[in-house]
């Protein structure tokens, strides 16, 4: 049991696992519909697709840069003052970017304010506080239900989101979805207290790094973590704009990304339970290897309505289920007690991917008139992914205690 767990005995892992929860839900839920405001915001201001490519893009890196100091803090002195922080953040540069009226403020509203919020609000922090509240041989599962209720906010959420700016316009729908970040701020109470310091010899942060960075198996998994963002940033922002280009309805493009969300939380909470059974390296090669294959016959394929629908679905239950996994094999190899910030530097991985997807969708879009580029890339990366996730040692670190020293 945790030490905030013992001092407050109403804080059960059940209702640490729900909070978590619903915070990894409002967190996604509210950031997964970013890309239905492509085009408005676009169109309103007479930007090309590379200025709102860009702000997304520096959301993405300083989220990622972000995530290992939230982690570290969260570590040290525990989860629920940084989401609490983070969630002001992210309330603030969703409700400001109703106002950016330039690219720089756009930058620093869509760009560095949510990014610095999305951070402090991860469900990198969430999942940190649920695994230590599960024994390890639960620990993938209660992963993949934190990850799944993320997806289950894209569902909800993108739909929504749609339709303020349907009902409202644009704008309204940025001070309206505010709201919805805003309410992580009492959530993150729950989430309070310090990680435990474990039952094996005491290790500080440097040398969990150190130790971290001298294993080939972590380095792998950062690799592979750079393909999981690169794949989900260029489609969660460009899927919309690529299939109206294609003469099919914006709503479409709506409904395509809420697909996506509904469909990993079947994807996400079945990698959850499958990491707790089998090889989490062997899944993980086999998520990236199926998302070259589904690309692949999405790009060849004619596009037709259905076409969209089957793509969202194939690519949702491979969308975020790589994250119980690669974040149980992180608690799995080094243990759970520096696991957010361990688990951050991977995810900054991901962000720097995600990065360059979103910026490389925009920009070779407006060079030359066509996202085909950045479809190939994406497969090629998807082969990449699953062959570097194959060697990984899943074994956990044997750390032995100091020998104790002899009395004079």
């Amino acid at each position: 049991m945790t030490v905030s767990a013992a001092r407050i005995p109403w804080r059960t892992p059940m209702l640490v696992i729900v909070i978590g929860c619903t915070i990894a839900l409002l967190n996604f839920g509210v950031r997964s519909g970013f890309g239905l405001f492509l085009e408005p915001i676009s169109i309103a201001n007479g930007w090309g697709r590379e200025v709102f490519a860009f702000g997304i893009a520096i959301q993405t890196v300083l989220w990622g840069f972000g995530q290992p100091f939230a982690g570290a803090i969260a570590d040290r002195y525990g989860s629920g003052r940084v989401l609490a922080v983070g969630a002001l953040l992210y309330a603030g540069g969703v409700a400001l970017t109703a106002y950016a009226a330039t690219p720089l403020m756009l930058n620093l509203t869509l760009g560095v304010l949510l990014g610095m919020g999305l951070a402090g609000t991860s469900f990198t922090v969430a999942l940190a506080a649920i695994a230590r509240m599960v024994p390890p041989e639960r620990r993938s599962w209660a992963l993949g239900l934190g990850t799944a209720a993320g997806s289950m906010g894209q569902f909800l959420m993108v739909p929504l989101s749609q339709g303020f700016i349907a009902a409202w316009g644009w704008q309204i729908a940025l001070l309206l979805l505010s709201l919805f970040a805003l309410a992580i701020v009492p959530l993150s109470s729950v989430l309070a207290g310090r990680a435990p310091e474990g039952t094996g010899p005491k290790q500080s942060m440097g040398e969990a790094l150190k130790e971290a960075g001298n294993q080939k198996s972590y380095w792998l998994l950062i690799s592979g973590f750079f393909v999981c963002g690169f794949h989900v940033s260029f489609i969660q922002t460009h899927l919309p704009a690529y299939i109206v280009d294609r003469g099919l309805d914006p709503a479409t493009g709506a409904w395509a990304l809420a697909l996506v969300g509904l469909a990993n939380v079947v994807g996400s909470y079945t990698a959850g339970v499958l990491g707790g059974k089998r090889s989490k390296k062997y899944l993980l090669s086999a998520i990236y290897a199926a998302r070259a294959v589904v690309i692949a016959v999405f790009v060849l394929l004619p596009m037709t309505q259905v076409s969209v629908l089957i793509f969202a679905f194939c690519m949702g239950l491979l969308w975020l289920s790589t994250v119980p996994l690669t974040s149980g094999l992180v608690a799995q190899i080094f243990g759970p007690r520096y696991m957010a910030t361990l688990f951050g530097i991977v995810f900054f991985s991901h962000q720097v991917g995600g990065f360059l997807g979103v910026w490389l969708g925009g920009r070779l879009f407006d060079l030359t008139g066509s996202y085909d580029v950045v479809w190939w890339i994406s497969l090629g990366l998807g082969v990449f992914a699953a062959i570097v996730h194959w060697p990984i040692d899943e074994r956990p670190l044997v750390r032995m205690a100091p020998a104790p020293v002899a009395a004079e």
